[in-house]
């Protein structure tokens, strides 16, 4: 069974990379959002099995989002991603609910699934 996720980013661009690469490595992409709270309602609705989440949102910081989706009642996991290097946001991913951090120019299947086992 394939990978369900969804992609919440406020690029187009990026996601839509994302749903390229992360298609051709095996997952399906349910859905794609800009912004937090967009994603959160989607997260909801769609309940993808993973959630690749960009830390720096417009609306809301991804950090706030991953609290939100891990309070749903099917939560998803969650792996954030970002532009900038994991030692940018300190403890803050340590303490996240989350199961991993992967730089956007890392992002692949392997990654994910690394961090999924």
């Amino acid at each position: 069974m394939r990978e369900t996720v969804l992609v919440i980013d406020d690029h187009a661009a990026f996601r839509a990379s994302a749903r390229l690469l992360l298609e051709a490595d095996g997952f399906t992409v349910v859905g794609e959002a800009a912004t937090g709270l967009d994603g959160f309602r989607q997260a909801d609705r769609l309940k993808p099995r993973l959630v690749v989440l960009d830390v720096r949102l417009p609306d809301v910081d991804g950090f706030e989002v991953a609290a939100r989706l891990a309070e749903l009642a099917e939560p998803p996991s969650v792996v954030l991603v970002s532009s900038r290097d994991a030692v940018t946001y300190g403890s803050r991913l340590s303490r996240a609910p989350v199961c991993g951090f992967v730089a956007k120019s890392e992002l692949s299947g392997a990654a994910l699934r690394r961090l999924l086992a």
